[in-house]
């Protein structure tokens, strides 16, 4: 580990809220790709090991610390636990995007779609864009490609500094039944 990630490791035992502490691991962790994996999710089991036991949010940054060094198996039974002990709001949102990434990942595509699918019409934020590209990798893992692209270019659409409008309709058109093309492209 580099000096500042003993610094982030550090400010684990300090007095900073327990929240920014998780982030400063978790910076360390992102400044640092060839740190320790074991090492990285010691430093996430200490801050989880100063909440209560029934807390939703220590089985959540374990799961992240989890999936983040590669073991999506050990992260997915966390992640439920997570949800089941109540995590909800955005880091809520957080763990099922995440979960269903894991689920994909260990050929559950279908428990991931059912999942996220809910989501597309729930409570909109920052998350809505990577909740239709998790969405989009589970339906194209499902063989639903048409869906999955679907959904991502409607995702993409309204970054574009051009033919928003456009990719939008091509989106919508990728998965309704009639096929027809928009109106003139834009320029």
């Amino acid at each position: 580990m580099t000096t500042e990630d003993r610094t982030a490791a550090d400010s684990v035992t300090g007095t900073a809220d327990w929240d920014e502490r998780v982030a400063a691991v978790w910076a360390g962790f992102d400044r640092n790709p060839d740190t320790d994996a074991a090492d990285f999710r010691a430093l996430i089991d200490a801050l989880v090991a100063e909440l209560p036991a029934d807390s939703p949010s220590g089985p959540f940054e374990r799961a992240c610390a989890w999936d983040s060094t590669g073991h999506s198996d050990k992260a997915v039974p966390l992640y439920r636990e997570a949800l089941a002990l109540g995590l909800d709001g955005y880091r809520g949102r957080r763990a099922k995007i995440q979960l269903s990434s894991s689920l994909r990942n260990l050929g559950q595509a279908e428990e991931g779609v059912k999942l996220l699918s809910p989501e597309l019409v729930g409570v909109s934020d920052e998350l809505d864009d990577a909740v239709r590209a998790t969405l989009a990798l589970c339906l194209a893992s499902l063989g639903r490609e048409r869906e999955g692209l679907s959904l991502a270019l409607g995702a993409l659409a309204p970054h574009l500094p051009r033919y928003q409008r456009s990719m939008a309709n091509y989106a919508r058109l990728l998965v309704e039944p009639d096929g027809q093309s928009p109106a003139q492209p834009e320029k």
